[in-house]
Formats: structure tokens, C-alpha cells, sequence
């Protein structure tokens, strides 16, 4: 299916189609239609568009292959129906720690709305690209600022892929791994979601492989089996569990209010895996909140029932109206003690990006968040 994103270009133009929300063949099936000839002027443009993007147009005009008398009139033609990308950064703002450089960037969008990215680095001197999928959310989660806007709209499959192009280009780098645990829930718009990943792994793009890619879903149950039908099974998926308590997910995570965890459960069960799939379990520590004995339990219960997991505890980062304070060091280490010894996996997510609102939970304080910076 071909998605075309349209632009208001004025009331005597006509809507533009976003190349970077398709793959190459969706492309090419347009061309055909509204550009007859331009196929080979067509693989430049594409390969172009996600090296460079919006300048990729005007770029080729002087390319040696766009030098003959019938390209540069063809060029235009492509230009009267297509664009590459509408975002716009805004402010840069970046966190220096002993893991590197996180850097957070607000890209305003067409219709004057604005979402955030975080470019993470990672061991090995790789990084690590959160993209978001919404503008806002409507989820709601109480530890997550993107949550307390509510939603205001799903993203387009470019605008999600245009922040892989935009801020590799800002950064001047490759990321090594696209995850969706920006702001909003990916299920939630799935159609553009799926897309972004279908656009995201063509070979004459970006060509990311399933297993570079991340989604991260809160639980929509419809979207998890939707998903599994699609037969993605190379690519990396986790839960936003935070608790494995139905009266506790419930205050802390409203959606848990209509799909329990039992239902979750069911879900991740029967999602199809390839042989070596490892579900992953994020968990945002709240001291005094989701951190007893209990809790510890009804994790390891949980897990026990998906086979091969691991936890990813992630101490909580307070927010502009913190729910509690940060879990010390002693707190955190202690709790992912207990998980070990209740026979599970875990991982420690470092902390990265909190001085500038750019770590899990924190995205969203836009426009007026004061640590935001013109660039």
C-alpha cells in the first residue's frame, strides 16, 4: 500500500507526496503516474533524499547526471509533486556524562507542531536513535511527560523517518539503532508506524535490518496481535511493564484499567518469535511505589510465562510534577538484586540525558520547557 502524506503548498498548487515515507518501489509506482520518464532521475533523487533531505532536490541540479537538456526540466517535474521532509529544528539541547554526549533535538513540523529525538550513545563509540511516533499520547502513564499533553495527532510515516534523516544530518552521523520509545504509542498509530519501519529498511534508503529497529508499546493488545500477523520476527519488541500488579499498573498506567495484565499476557504468549527473541520488560523504578516484595513476585511470575525475557530497570527521572523522588543507587541495585535472585535477567539502563529532560519519561516539555535552547 502507498501512503501519501499531502502538504497544504498553496491554493494554486497540488499536495505534494512526502518521498520519505515510502520505499522505492512505492516511489517509482508515483512516478509512473505523475512523472513518466523520470524513473532513472528517480533512483538518484531517492537515494539522495535520505542522505541529504529536503536539499536533495535542489542538490541534483548539479549532479553530472542531471546535466543532459531533458533532466533539469524533469527535476522540476519531480519537484511539483514530491518533497523531502518538512521538518524544522528548533533547539538542541545535549547532556555530558560519563557514557557521552546525549543529545535531545525539537523539530517543529509542518503544521507548526513539534515533537522530540534523542540521539543516545552507546558502547563501542555507536549511537542509538529514540524517534517519536505521536505528538503527544493519550496513554496517560503518570511517570511519562509526553503522557500529561495528551495526544494531539498521530505522525505520518515521513515526518517519523525524516527525524532519522534530519538529525543524522544535524549530528553528522549513522545511528547504529532505531528505537520508537519517544514521545506517543507506536501501536496506537500503526498503519504509519509500520510504514516508517517498511520506508526505514529499503536498500536504496536508509536500509536499517529488523534487528536495529525497537518498538516499544505500553500493551495495546490489538496492536501487539497485529503486529504478530504482519510476521516481523527479526524485529526487536518490549513492554512498558512498570508493574506486574493489576491494582498498581492500574494507577500508573490507565490503559492496564481496560487490558489487564492477564490480557497482556495472553498477547505476548501467543506473539510469534523467531528462535532467539528475548522479550524485553522495561521497568521505571518509583520508590514507595512499585518497588516491594510483592511487586518482585508478580515480575518474576510475569516473566515466567514468556520464556525467554530480561528486565530493563530504568530509575525513575522526575519530571516537571514528579510522582517521587529518583531511586538512590543502594535502592536500585538492591531491587535489581532481588529480581536476580528471583531467577531473572536484568539489565541497569543508564542514566542519560536527565539534566536536559532528554532521558525515559521526559520528553514532551515543549515548547516553553526552559532548557531548550535556540539553534
Amino acid at each position: 500500500m502507498v501512503y501519501c502524506f499531502l502538504y497544504n503548498c498553496g491554493p494554486m498548487e497540488s499536495p505534494k507526496t512526502d518521498l520519505l515515507g515510502l520505499r522505492y518501489d512505492e516511489f517509482q509506482a508515483l512516478l509512473s503516474i505523475h512523472a513518466p520518464g523520470c524513473s532513472e532521475l528517480g533512483k538518484l533523487v531517492y537515494s539522495s533524499a535520505f542522505r541529504i533531505g529536503s536539499q536533495a532536490l535542489d542538490a541534483l541540479v548539479s549532479h553530472p547526471d542531471v546535466s543532459t537538456p531533458t533532466q533539469p526540466t524533469r527535476l522540476e517535474t519531480l519537484k511539483s509533486h514530491f518533497v523531502i521532509g518538512n521538518l524544522v529544528e528548533t533547539a538542541r539541547t545535549s547532556d555530558e556524562s560519563e557514557a557521552g554526549t546525549t543529545t535531545k533535538l525539537l523539530f517543529r513540523l509542518e503544521d507548526g507542531e513539534s515533537i522530540e529525538c534523542v540521539a543516545i550513545p552507546m558502547h563501542g563509540g555507536t549511537w542509538t536513535l529514540c524517534v517519536s511516533s505521536q505528538v503527544g499520547c493519550a496513554r496517560a502513564c503518570a511517570f511519562c511527560e509526553t503522557g500529561r499533553e495528551g495526544l494531539v495527532r498521530d505522525l505520518k510515516a515521513a515526518e517519523i523517518v525524516a527525524q532519522v534523516v534530519y538529525a543524522a544530518r544535524a549530528l553528522d552521523c549513522r545511528f547504529r539503532n532505531i528505537v520508537f520509545m519517544g514521545m506517543g504509542e507506536p501501536l496506537d498509530n500503526f498503519d504509519n508506524v509500520v510504514q516508517a519501519i517498511s520506508a526505514l529498511r529499503d536498500q536504496r534508503g536508509l536500509c536499517y535490518s529488523l534487528e536495529r529497529i525497537t518498538l516499544c508499546t505500553s500493551g495495546v493488545v490489538e496492536g501487539i496481535r497485529q503486529l504478530g500477523r504482519l510476521g516481523l520476527k527479526r524485529l526487536n519488541f518490549s513492554i512498558s511493564l512498570n508493574s506486574a500488579l493489576d491494582e498498581t499498573r492500574s494507577r500508573i498506567m490507565p490503559i492496564n484499567r481496560t487490558i489487564p495484565l492477564d490480557t497482556l499476557s495472553e498477547a505476548l504468549q501467543a506473539y510469534p518469535r523467531r528462535r532467539n527473541f528475548v522479550f524485553c520488560l522495561n521497568y521505571c523504578l518509583m520508590p514507595g511505589i512499585n518497588d516491594t516484595a510483592a511487586e518482585i513476585a508478580a515480575i518474576a511470575i510475569f516473566a515466567s510465562k514468556l520464556e525467554r525475557v530480561f528486565v530493563n530497570v530504568i530509575p525513575y527521572n522526575p519530571g516537571r510534577e514528579p510522582l517521587c523522588r529518583a531511586p538512590s543507587d543502594e535502592e536500585t541495585d538492591s531491587f535489581i538484586a532481588a529480581l536476580v535472585n528471583a531467577g531473572l535477567h536484568v539489565k541497569r539502563r543508564q542514566l542519560k540525558g536527565g539534566s536536559v529532560m532528554a532521558a525515559c519519561g521526559q520528553l514532551g516539555g515543549h515548547p516553553c520547557n526552559e532548557v531548550h535552547k535556540n539553534v
